[in-house]
């Protein structure tokens, strides 16, 4: 969506909470919650959000790096330039026990790129042993893979054998394993979307965590709120409805906003700048939508017609914080330094 972003997300645990930061997302400590953040590299608040915040998280997944195939049993970390090892010690130094986490994106990888690994165990011992080789080089703690979306349906018998040889090869070095999903329901239906109980029961006894994309739940022809809080229950019920596994699920909880134009159509995204100047230029009335239970705005301009902004608020935050621990699952924050400085008091 944008070039730099932080994730966070919290587990429900007993006792001592968790979070995980990243430079795409970033969370926060809650007493019941396990923070995980993420921090993306064009977001660079986010960089100081976590050395700030840092003793909120548990984990932090900056987005760095991209794993390419080159040839048969020939694999690339790429990013390793954005890598700041000085920014590494400095948020370990203040938050102790902190895990630094790097999404990991196959990018650039067809359907035959895929299929050639997973059908060749030759194949995955040279993915695995590249990725082990960079996490222990460069001190990461394991990596947030983003690989799922990259099929279809039928094909997800290959990739969940190649996931599982990757925690295990990630857990036999010490390090740990996280993979993003999408929502288990699709937004504005009563579909199943492409990560459901049957791919869940296979991974959730293999991998760390699951980053889960409850949020983006609108479109551009249909204005509306970001993650409606139905939605985003329904989303991890439907994921694990026996509450077995859900220590793992990281809910995505969005620091971002997004604004709709009636003349111009379409949808882009507010950051915390962007919506404080909105507020200072326009002075609108805040109104609550509750059943989605998240805030939004309209004002007008003059030459550009009506705008509608939905943007998370302390109290539309609280109440995701409280439907976590009803849940009993952590958050994956998107992302760190996209929202209000405020919001890390409530974790």
């Amino acid at each position: 969506m944008w070039s730099l972003s932080i994730a966070a997300t919290v587990q429900q645990r007993p006792g001592r909470g968790m979070l995980l930061g990243t430079s795409w997302a970033t969370s926060l400590r809650c007493r019941w919650a396990q923070p995980f953040s993420v921090r993306h590299q064009w977001n660079s608040h986010g960089y100081d959000v976590a050395k700030v915040f840092g003793g909120k998280f548990t984990h932090i997944s900056p987005v760095w790096l991209q794993i390419k195939r080159r040839g048969r049993e020939l694999f690339e970390v790429t990013g390793l330039h954005d890598v700041d090892q000085g920014w590494m010690r400095t948020v370990r130094k203040q938050a102790k026990g902190l895990r630094i986490v790097p999404r990991l994106l196959f990018e650039g990888w067809s359907h035959e790129d895929l299929r050639s690994v997973w059908d060749s165990e030759d194949e995955i011992e040279e993915l695995t042993k590249s990725m082990v080789q960079v996490a222990k080089s460069q001190h990461f703690d394991g990596f947030v893979v983003e690989v799922w979306g990259q099929l279809p349906g039928q094909e997800h018998i290959g990739l969940i054998h190649m996931l599982t040889h990757v925690a295990e090869a990630l857990h036999q070095a010490q390090l740990l394993a996280i993979l993003v999903i999408p929502p288990a329901v699709i937004p504005g239906t009563d579909q199943l979307g492409a990560f459901t109980l049957k791919e869940w029961e296979q991974l959730a006894p293999v991998l760390d965590g699951f980053s889960l994309m409850t949020y983006d739940y609108p479109t551009a022809q249909q204005p509306g709120p970001n993650a409606p809080l139905s939605w985003v229950r329904s989303c991890v019920q439907v994921l694990d409805p026996k509450a077995r596994w859900r220590s793992k699920i990281l809910l995505g909880l969005n620091f971002y906003g997004s604004e709709y134009s009636a003349s111009r159509g379409g949808r882009e995204p507010v950051v915390g700048t962007r919506y404080i100047q909105t507020l200072k230029e326009h002075r609108p009335q805040m109104a609550w939508d509750s059943q989605a239970a998240e805030h939004y705005f309209e004002y007008k301009k003059s030459r550009g017609g009506r705008h509608i902004v939905f943007y998370p608020t302390l109290k539309s935050l609280q109440v995701r914080l409280e439907l976590a621990k009803e849940l009993g699952v952590g958050l994956s924050i998107w992302e760190l330094g996209q929202g209000l400085d405020y919001f890390y008091d409530l974790l």
